[in-house]
């Protein structure tokens, strides 16, 4: 099951457009297991050697990059993320609410 969930988050981490970011728990709710946020971060940890994850570009619930440390260099999701023409200060994305896409399924 976990490898189906994993393939799952990263089919909607796929969609994320260039220049946007979500969350965690926006990901773990459009699959339906709104409570599994740490699982959808654990699918993100794993994808580190897939370049087709945007993996850059889910942060948690209040902009936060957390997920940071799972990035090899110190700052290379915030470099990842200021390339797209993100804003970010002290771990914080600036304007969050701006820049936040929310998942849907597509059929």
């Amino acid at each position: 099951m976990e490898e189906n969930f994993f393939e799952k988050v990263y089919t909607i981490a796929k969609q994320i457009p260039e220049g946007r970011v979500t969350s965690y728990g926006a990901i773990a709710k459009v699959l339906g297991t709104a409570r599994s946020a740490r699982m959808v971060g654990w699918a993100m940890n794993a994808s580190h050697n897939r370049e087709d994850v945007p993996a850059h570009r889910v942060v948690n619930r209040k902009g936060l990059l957390t997920g940071k440390i799972h990035f090899d260099g110190t700052n290379l999701m915030q470099q990842l993320l200021e390339n797209e023409g993100i804003q970010v200060v002290d771990n914080q994305i600036v304007d969050f609410e701006k820049v936040f896409w929310a998942p849907e399924i597509e059929n």
